[in-house]
């Protein structure tokens, strides 16, 4: 498919951006050198990536009523981003994520879920019903609703990303058939109770993942070292883009889901979606902050087309 049509049902947040030297330790005063509000949220995040990489995209979510809200939503809409399943919600506040980040690009993430807590199951079967090539789901929603998402979906036999971020635990034999399930390391440590340090406990975990899922694929995400797949049989690990100057880290997971899944389902070819995700996951880490870092389709292909 060309322009696969990509439902993400999902957070959405205003992220507050903090640049300072280093991070302080317990009860210390650092000043920083900088700060802006920037849009973010894992869901969004993953819409507007899904979006830049050539998918039709429609995102499942809500804000309040709020000016955080109203600048969200404009911003989407910008996008060329579908928002027939986008709600506001006068009950909540719209999230808020506060990051800092560091000299070295690495940073921390406080969130505040606001709306994002109150995106519910039939919202997110609504959402599915109206019909889609794939859902895409992370965990910064209530588990109910990724468990609601999953099920309908399943229903109707299409396929289903599960981005196993932020890090928790989750009974995932509930969402039991997921097509790909992709954490991170600590994503996956938080699943499966033991560091994932090495080869060889990266395997065990991947394994006990997709025992658990049941999922076709499991994908598991390790930042500048790039990234490895098992689909039941082998285990493969794609490396890292060369000669990436890391800047912020924010986000640059999302891009790699999104651009992952894009490219599966335009080629159905893995391999291919793999090195696509680590394309866009390397340009979004060289650029500051959660949606303005997420690479375009022509940009991740001409990262490619110097490797």
């Amino acid at each position: 498919m060309d322009r696969p049509r990509i439902l993400v049902i999902g957070s959405i947040n205003m992220d507050l951006m903090v640049e300072l030297e280093r991070m302080p330790l317990a009860g210390e005063t650092v000043m920083g050198e900088n700060y802006r509000y920037v849009p973010g949220g894992k869901g969004a995040n993953q819409a507007v990536a899904a979006l830049r990489q050539g998918a039709d995209v429609q995102f499942a979510a809500r804000v309040g009523c709020d000016a955080n809200g109203r600048v969200l939503r404009e911003g989407l809409l910008a996008e060329g981003m579908g928002l027939d399943y986008f709600r506001e919600d006068a009950h909540a506040p719209t999230g808020l994520a506060v990051i800092p980040v560091d000299s070295s690009g690495q940073n921390r993430i406080i969130v505040l879920a606001g709306a994002n807590g109150r995106l519910s199951a039939d919202d997110a079967r609504e959402a599915v019903e109206g019909g889609c090539d794939c859902v895409m789901l992370q965990f910064e929603i209530e588990e109910e609703t990724v468990k609601a998402a999953c099920q309908a979906a399943a229903a109707r036999g299409i396929p289903v990303v599960v981005d196993a971020g932020p890090a928790r635990s989750f009974p995932l034999e509930e969402i039991h058939g997921v097509t790909i399930l992709t954490p991170n390391e600590t994503e996956a440590e938080a699943l499966v109770g033991f560091p994932v340090e090495d080869e060889a406990s990266a395997r065990q975990a991947c394994q006990k993942l997709m025992e658990r899922s049941g999922a076709r694929y499991i994908v598991l995400k390790l930042g500048g070292r790039g990234a490895m797949l098992y689909d039941g049989k082998r285990m493969q690990r794609y490396p890292a883009m060369p000669d990436i100057r890391v800047v912020d880290t924010t986000a640059a997971g999302d891009s790699f889901t999104a651009a992952m899944t894009a490219e599966w389902l335009r080629s159905g070819d893995m391999d291919r979606a793999m090195r696509y995700g680590n394309a866009a996951g390397g340009l979004a880490v060289t650029r500051k902050g959660a949606q303005p870092s997420l690479p375009t389709l022509a940009e991740t292909e001409a990262l490619l087309a110097k490797a």
